[in-house]
C-alpha cells in the first residue's frame, strides 16, 4: 500500500508526503511474481476484478422497480433494499479488509468471492424482501475485494509508476459502480431482475478465483490476534485530525451523492405518477452520464500533488453544492438531470482519491486508517440512501435534494475552517 512520512501528531497538513512502500506485518517480505501473468494483464485483471465486485454493491438500486412489481410493492417501498447493500459494504469492510495484511491474500479472495457468488445466487431466488435484503447483506460485507487488491497494486508497482497502477484499479472500481446501473437496468429490462443477480453471481465467481490464482504468493506470520487491526481503528481515529477530517467529508459528499443516485430510478421511472415514466433499461442508461465523469480521476490525482487535497475537497464540495439545484430542477427538465448527473459524480471522484489519499498519508498505519476512512464514506451514503426513500414517499423529489443537500451540510460545515478555529479557541 502506497504510504507516506506521517505527519507529527496533530499536524494540520492537507499536502501529502511523498509515497513509498510500507511492509505488511506479519510478511515474509515484498510480493513475488504473479502466476505466471504478465505485469499489465496482472493489472487489467485486477482492475477488470475490481469493476465487478464493486458493481455487486449497487446491483440492486436500478432493479428497484421490477423487485417491486414481483414482490407487490412500491419502488419507493423497497428503496430501503440498496441501503441494505451499503451497510453490508461497510460491516465488510470493517471485518474483512484489515485481515488483509494479516492472512492470505490468495485465500481470502478465493473465499470472499464465493461467499458472494452464493449469496446472490440465493438473493436471485428470494421469495420476499425480507429474504433478498439479507442476501444483499451477505453478498455486499463480503464483496471488499477492491480493498484487498488495491494495496497489493501499490505493492507491486514500480516506484515510479505506482500512482498510475493505482489510478487504474480505482478508475476499474468506479467504472463497476457505474456499470452496475447501467448494465444491470437494460438487463432487468430484457430478462429479470433474477437474471441479473445471477449473472453477476457468475461473474465474480470466475473473475474473483482467477484473480486469487495470479496473486502472488505471500507466506503470512500472524502475530496477534486476528482482528487486531480492528481493535487499532479508535485509536487511529483520535491520534490523527486529518483522518477525521477526509472521514467526515467523504461521509458527506458520499451521501449526497448515494441519496439522489439510489432515488433517481425512482424519478426516472415514474414511481407514484411523478417523473418521466423511463423502462428500468432506460432509467439504467443514466450511469452513462456518471461514467463519462469518472475521467476526472487522472486530473484529480494530478490537482491533488500539485495544490494539496484541500483545495481538491473544497472545489468537489462546491461542484456537489452547484449539482443539488440542478438535480432539483431536473425533476421536472431532463437536461438538468442530466448535467447535474454528470457534476455530481465528477465531484464524488475527485473528493475521493483526495480525501483517501489524505487518510493514505497522515498516519504511520495506512491500512487501518483506510478502513476508517471507507467504512465512514459507505456509512455516510448508507444513512443518506435510507433517509432519501423515506424522503421519496413522503415528498417526492424535492425531499431527496433536500436529504442530499443536508448531507453536504454537514459533511463540510461539520469540519470548515471557522468550526475548526472555533473549537480551539474553546
Amino acid at each position: 500500500m502506497t504510504s507516506a512520512t506521517p505527519s507529527p501528531p496533530g499536524a494540520l497538513t492537507d499536502r501529502p508526503g511523498p509515497t513509498g512502500t510500507t511492509a505488511h506485518a506479519g510478511s515474509s517480505g515484498p510480493p513475488g511474481p504473479a502466476a505466471g501473468l504478465p505485469p499489465r494483464l496482472f493489472l487489467v485483471l485486477i482492475a477488470v476484478c475490481t469493476a465487478v465486485t464493486a458493481a455487486n454493491i449497487y446491483v440492486a438500486a436500478p432493479l428497484l422497480p421490477l423487485m417491486a412489481k414481483d414482490f407487490g410493492s412500491t419502488p419507493s417501498g423497497v428503496a430501503w433494499i440498496a441501503s441494505v447493500a451499503q451497510f453490508g459494504y461497510a460491516a465488510g469492510l470493517l471485518f474483512f479488509a484489515p485481515l488483509g495484511d494479516r492472512v492470505n491474500r490468495r485465500r481470502l479472495v478465493a473465499a470472499l468471492s464465493l461467499a458472494t457468488t452464493a449469496a446472490l445466487a440465493l438473493g436471485a431466488a428470494a421469495s420476499g424482501t425480507t429474504a433478498l435484503a439479507a442476501a444483499i447483506l451477505v453478498a455486499s460485507a463480503a464483496t471488499v475485494v477492491p480493498q484487498l487488491l488495491v494495496p497489493l497494486v501499490a505493492e507491486r508497482a514500480p516506484a515510479h509508476r505506482r500512482a498510475s497502477h493505482v489510478a487504474a484499479v480505482i478508475a476499474g472500481l468506479f467504472t463497476g459502480v457505474v456499470a452496475a446501473r447501467v448494465v444491470g437496468g437494460l438487463a432487468g429490462q430484457a430478462f429479470g431482475w433474477r437474471a441479473v443477480f445471477l449473472g453477476a453471481a457468475a461473474l465474480t465467481a470466475v473473475l474473483g478465483l482467477a484473480s486469487a490464482a495470479a496473486l502472488p504468493k505471500e507466506k503470512r506470520r500472524r502475530t496477534g490476534p486476528l482482528f487486531a487491526g480492528l481493535a487499532q481503528l479508535p485509536r487511529v481515529v483520535r491520534s490523527s485530525p486529518e483522518l477525521r477530517r477526509a472521514c467526515v467529508r467523504q461521509g458527506g459528499m458520499y451521501g449526497a451523492w448515494s441519496a439522489l443516485w439510489t432515488s433517481l430510478a425512482l424519478l426516472l421511472t415514474g414511481d407514484g405518477g411523478d417523473g418521466y415514466g423511463l423502462t428500468t433499461g432506460a432509467a439504467g442508461l443514466f450511469g452513462l452520464f456518471g461514467l463519462a465523469a469518472s475521467v476526472v480521476a487522472p486530473v484529480a490525482g494530478g490537482f491533488v500533488d500539485r495544490f494539496g487535497a484541500a483545495k481538491v475537497v473544497a472545489s468537489a464540495y462546491g461542484l456537489a453544492a452547484v449539482s443539488v439545484p440542478l438535480f432539483w430542477l431536473g425533476g421536472e427538465r431532463l437536461w438538468a438531470l442530466c448535467a447535474a448527473a454528470v457534476a455530481v459524480h465528477a465531484a464524488l471522484v475527485a473528493s475521493h482519491i483526495a480525501n483517501q489519499t489524505l487518510a493514505l498519508t497522515t498516519t504511520s498505519t495506512p491500512a487501518v486508517a483506510n478502513t476508517a476512512y471507507v467504512v465512514a464514506g459507505f456509512a455516510g451514503g448508507a444513512v443518506a440512501s435510507a433517509l432519501a426513500g423515506a424522503a421519496f414517499t413522503h415528498w417526492g423529489w424535492g425531499g431527496v435534494c433536500a436529504v442530499a443537500a443536508g448531507c453536504l451540510t454537514v459533511g463540510w460545515g461539520a469540519t470548515s475552517p471557522v468550526v475548526r478555529g472555533w473549537r480551539i479557541r474553546r
